[in-house]
């Protein structure tokens, strides 16, 4: 028989944004709340997204709500960012759907491309364009703070703990991991690419939902234009690249799109979707890129419903067995409409109230602050020891908890301004145990660093004690 003082209402499988922000939005409604990805936070998907909160092709409404949103509760990681969509005259471009103004953002609108910054690298015949205004979204970090709101909401985070398995019992799920059996009224199953393996293996159900899996692929050159706009260029085959300021020195160009199966471990970017992206833009460049240009690369594997876009809450009706909720879908644009949906559907299902919505007002973890850019500049005021650059980005990656670590002292630096008290910081409270994580997803540092900071790194994480 269970403990029912340890008894958990929701039992949440996946780390990634939907399963954190659930992990949230329940943990902040009352409810006791433990989530398990088997691997980092935002490992997988999460951190491989084009980082942008919508697409200008395809923006409903519902979804531009959902951006302001965002800029208002993390504003250190979510900021606006002007893309420019060249329209070529011979042969006519086809239209491109512009979204809707919103408050923070600019109406979308027609521009000349001889008085714009990007008719420098485009190709004369490009004499027009569209521009729009999307938002940026530290996507790796979105998830981590996420996690950190839900944990100081009462959540039990775990991450690198994987289900093994979970079954009925008593009317409620008994879940084993390597360590400990937890039990709890309902699961939710919000483990992205792996929701229906989890399904079949972990949660021994014969059946699961359809769906599609797409890779979806990018890659990393040197800066290639000096302005700090976007550019979205449709591609020979109809579909849209992004071609985006990354990380001060670097542009990023994305996405290259393809149907996938197979191991997810195997879920890299081939030779001929690195063609592919240099390729299209190479139509609208007026110099060309080669593969060779890509310095980085990464893909993520997003499981669509297959009868489209969007999400699905999957809640099953198996009589005698405790709720079960599969996430099917979902992205930077709608993980905090869609949590909430999940909440508000599995909380009757173990006989408690929802209670009301409250995520869309609570700012995350150092997002506590009016004015981001007058926060930064007093900041830099008062750490003068920090350079610009460190000073900065630290603001725009922690906000206001920046003044957890940062003091005149901050110890050895593994190089570009990551230093020891960073690295504990990341440690002691956000989950960081590798090289990879502080490297890759906590920063994007490792595009900077010296090539023996990893290797430091990894030294130093391996005297700590987690």
């Amino acid at each position: 028989m269970a403990d029912k003082s340890r008894l958990l209402d929701l039992l949440i499988i996946g780390g990634g944004i939907n399963g954190t922000a659930i992990a949230r939005d329940a943990a902040g409604r009352g409810l006791k709340v433990a989530l398990f990805e088997q691997q980092d936070l935002g490992q997988h998907t999460a951190s491989a997204s084009v980082k942008l909160s919508n697409s200008v092709k395809h923006q409903p409404r519902d979804a531009q709500v959902e951006r302001e949103t965002l800029l208002r509760i993390a504003p250190h990681i979510v900021w606006p960012l002007d893309i420019i969509a060249p329209l070529a005259k011979q042969p006519p471009s086809p239209p491109i759907r512009l979204g809707f103004p919103w408050k923070n953002t600019a109406a979308p609108r027609k521009v000349k491309l001889a008085t714009h910054a990007a008719a420098a690298m485009l190709k004369p015949e490009y004499q027009e364009a569209t521009s729009q205004t999307d938002t940026w979204v530290e996507d790796s970090r979105l998830v981590v703070l996420n996690a950190m709101d839900a944990a100081a909401r009462g959540a039990k985070i775990f991450p690198r703990t994987k289900i093994i398995s979970a079954r009925p019992e008593d009317g409620l799920w008994k879940a084993e991991t390597a360590r400990m059996t937890f039990h709890a009224r309902a699961i939710i199953n919000a483990a992205g690419a792996r929701v229906n393996a989890v399904l079949n293996n972990q949660l021994g159900r014969n059946t699961a939902p359809a769906l599609r899996l797409v890779k979806s692929s990018h890659i990393i050159t040197r800066k290639l234009y000096p302005e700090n706009h976007a550019l979205m260029l449709r591609a020979p085959d109809m579909r849209n690249i992004y071609v985006i300021p990354y990380e001060r020195a670097f542009t990023l160009i994305g996405t290259a799109d393809a149907s996938f199966e197979g191991d997810l471990a195997n879920a890299v970017i081939t030779e001929a979707e690195t063609t592919y992206l240099c390729e299209s833009v190479n139509t609208y460049f007026d110099f060309a890129i080669t593969p060779n240009d890509a310095i980085w690369t990464y893909s993520g594997v997003r499981a669509l419903p297959a009868n489209g876009h969007g999400y699905t809450l999957d809640l099953a009706k198996d009589p005698g067995s405790p709720p079960l909720l599969s996430v099917y879908g979902g992205s930077v644009a709608t993980f905090r409409k869609l949590a909430e949906q999940a909440v508000e559907k599995i909380a009757p299902a173990i006989g408690r109230a929802a209670g009301k919505s409250w995520t869309a007002a609570a700012p995350l973890p150092g997002g506590d602050t009016d004015d981001i850019a007058t926060y930064a500049r007093m900041f830099r005021a008062f750490n003068t020891h920090l350079d610009g650059a460190t000073a900065r980005r630290l603001v725009y990656s922690y906000g206001t908890r920046v003044s957890e670590f940062v003091q005149p002292q901050m110890g050895h630096d593994f190089g570009n301004g990551l230093t020891r008290a960073e690295v504990d910081y990341l440690v002691c409270h956000e989950w960081a145990r590798t090289a990879e994580d502080i490297l890759w997803r906590r920063t994007k540092l490792g595009l900077h660093v010296p090539a023996d900071t990893e290797q430091r790194l990894t030294a130093y994480l391996a005297r700590d004690r987690f």
